[in-house]
């Protein structure tokens, strides 16, 4: 049958489950070669494979597993996905002592970490302003003098890391809940201005019937000044006059507060 070759499809199997049989040209067997195995596939970039482990952290072991510079890490990979992040998170750390510090500093202060970016900047003050409206949903709706503790969280994390004095009201209803939290004003460092005829007339306005005074002091002491005793026993008497009351006035340090009503000074 000279130089016609025998053929047998290509992938069929013997009977008894082996390689193919070789196929025959001229009488010649051509060599049978197993396919090469699949190339393993490459492992992720060394800060994809960090950052795929500490998302399994966080989702297995919750939030508290995670160290503040890895908490930044995953802050910033929302908005920078394609960038390793951990040096970022490092000056940032660095810069604001903390995630805490760090999400709450002044955008001003925070385009000035190299490589940070405004996508970088948004992503920070995002997580920033959910806190704040977490916080501030713990205490509202509530009877804020049954709910002391939660009314201390919530004013420590808007005003604690503030830079500057500002004075808020909290004005609340005959249950003593919250009806509104208003910035009366900002100030310097040491000092903000506080009108209290401004302070009853907002109060009228909102139908409140009782107040509570807070402000910070960005020195981390919240020890009270004589002004801010002085200016306290102005608001009290102002608001007495239309049947308000003043329960307390606040200051919030850094990690402390006081309250001047349990000081005797209300």
């Amino acid at each position: 049958m000279g130089g016609t070759p025998i053929r047998r499809a290509r992938g069929m199997e013997d009977a008894g489950g082996g390689p193919p049989e070789p196929l025959l040209f001229d009488g010649l067997a051509a060599p049978w070669t197993p396919a090469p195995p699949a190339a393993e596939p490459e492992p992720p970039p060394g800060h994809l494979g960090h950052r795929a482990r500490m998302r399994q952290k966080l989702l297995v072991a919750g939030p508290d597993a995670l160290l503040d510079h890895e908490m930044l890490e995953m802050t910033l990979f929302l908005a920078l996905p394609r960038r390793d992040t951990k040096p970022l998170a490092r000056s940032l750390l660095d810069r604001f002592g903390s995630f805490a510090g760090a999400i709450a500093a002044p955008p001003v202060e925070l385009r000035a970490i190299e490589g940070l970016g405004e996508a970088g900047l948004a992503a920070l003050k995002t997580v920033h302003g959910a806190a704040l409206r977490l916080a501030r949903a713990e205490v509202q709706d509530r009877p804020l003098l049954n709910n002391w503790d939660r009314l201390i969280g919530y004013l420590s994390t808007v005003l604690a890391r503030e830079r500057i004095e500002q004075f808020h009201v909290l004005f609340l209803d005959t249950k003593n809940r919250l009806i509104s939290d208003e910035a009366q004003a900002r100030g310097t460092v040491n000092h903000t201005p506080v009108y209290p005829r401004e302070v009853v007339r907002r109060a009228l306005e909102l139908q409140a019937t009782a107040l509570i005074l807070v402000h910070n002091h960005p020195s981390g002491d919240p020890t009270p000044s004589r002004a801010d005793i002085e200016m306290t026993a102005e608001v009290k008497a102002a608001a007495a006059v239309l049947g308000i009351t003043l329960h307390d006035h606040l200051i919030i340090g850094n990690g402390r507060h006081v309250s001047l009503r349990r000081e005797g000074l209300v």
